[in-house]
């Protein structure tokens, strides 16, 4: 975000447009995603969206400008919301019912680990990229590539070689098919009618909202703190900040895996929501050392949010699952809603004073878990029986 900001001049909130684009994509694909994969079936869609992935990049590889880069990644945005819809129920049958928790938790550490890691390759990609004299073979092939000499554009030449790969592995391999099941499938027009009508539904359709909003305020907008109020570089401490907030909520979410067995995820709610707001003081009220460390652990102490959130939701309806889920999954345009208004308040009043919004949306997360009257509470044991042999 900081050398985007610099590379085209940007207020904060023009930048806050970028990401504003991407998650836009989501609130209006996602429903409709689930329709037309019903329609289409799971391969077909899914060359449909990595094409639109593959061309969403390309467009912004080619012509790297400001407006090109909303249009990309608005494109891309549709292509990983229709992903999204597709990935749960094609995992269950290629896996197995049976093994569908473990290879759903091995996404999530996948997903994980390639949000640690993609910090590090910028980084190795601008050394690589401004290096002199000369640089390795893959180095001198992607600064052939970039236009108007802006090298951080190099990763959307990656992304497109990535994307192409995957178009190339889906045609070659065979899908099984899928049956979906009744929680699933996307409900007629009056299914949602009735689901929007009540009051609950667009309660927990705010706790994604302010969820998806607090994670990528956060994740967009620490690099640029850092270098505002810290002087930090963003391609390498910047950079390095990022990356570990995606690292620990990875172990965060593997942790919480072992909380919520302990613990009802009411409970889990509230005291992660606590323990982010002290995170996020410390990371706009303390010093460089202070703030480095902060933001990062502010991906630990949000990690089980989401899926907290969701799975209270689930439980609190008897009926059309699979439309509630995609009417929540809507709600994961937070992820544009937020941090555009994070980056209005801080031309206004400076990003430091903006980031406080973020007390507003886990203060409702808070709500959420003491509001919430799940169905069906999560099964806790005591500490002996987790250790239990038996």
């Amino acid at each position: 975000m900081p050398i985007i900001i610099e590379t085209y001049g940007l207020s904060l909130t023009m930048a806050s447009f970028l990401p504003f684009s991407f998650f836009l994509a989501y609130g209006v694909m996602s429903a409709p995603a689930g329709i037309m994969i019903e329609r289409l079936g799971e391969k077909k869609s899914m060359l449909i969206a990595f094409t639109l992935n593959f061309l969403g990049a390309l467009l912004f590889a080619f012509n790297p400008q400001y407006g090109m880069a909303l249009a990309s990644l608005f494109i891309i945005g549709i292509g990983m919301a229709m992903l999204q819809v597709i990935i749960n129920p094609l995992m269950r049958v290629a896996g197995g019912e049976e093994h569908f928790a473990f290879f759903s938790v091995m996404g999530q550490l996948v997903f994980g680990l390639a949000s640690f890691i993609s910090p590090f390759v910028f980084t190795y990609l601008m050394k690589e990229l401004t290096a002199q004299p000369g640089t390795s073979t893959w180095g001198a092939f992607l600064k052939g590539l970039v236009q108007n000499g802006l090298h951080w554009t190099a990763l959307y030449w990656m992304f497109s070689f990535i994307f192409l790969g995957m178009l190339v592995l889906l045609t070659l391999i065979k899908m099984p098919k899928v049956e979906l099941k009744e929680e699933e499938k996307s409900g007629a027009a009056s299914v949602y009618r009735e689901l929007l009508r009540r009051r609950d539904v667009w309660l927990f359709f705010l706790g994604i909202v302010a969820y998806v909003g607090t994670e990528q305020s956060l994740a967009n907008w620490m690099s640029e703190f850092l270098k505002q109020y810290h002087r930090v570089d963003p391609a390498a401490g910047g950079a390095n900040a990022v990356a570990w907030f995606w690292g620990l909520m990875t172990i965060g979410c593997l942790a919480g895996l072992a909380v919520l067995k302990l613990w009802n995820a009411k409970q889990v709610l509230k005291t992660a929501c606590i323990l982010s707001a002290i995170a996020l003081s410390i990371a706009l009220a303390g010093d460089r050392q202070l703030s480095l460390w902060a933001f990062p652990a502010a991906g630990f102490t949000i990690s089980v949010m989401f899926s907290v959130v969701f799975s209270l939701a689930l439980n609190s309806v008897s009926k059309y699952h699979g439309s509630f889920s995609g009417i929540l999954c809507s709600g994961i345009f937070g992820g544009a809603l937020v941090p555009f208004i994070v980056g209005a308040l801080g031309d206004w009043v400076g990003l430091r004073y903006a980031m406080l919004f973020l007390y507003i949306t886990l203060g409702y997360l808070f709500f959420i878990a003491a509001y919430a009257k799940p169905l069906v509470d999560n099964k806790t044991v005591t500490i002996k029986e987790l250790f239990s042999k038996n």
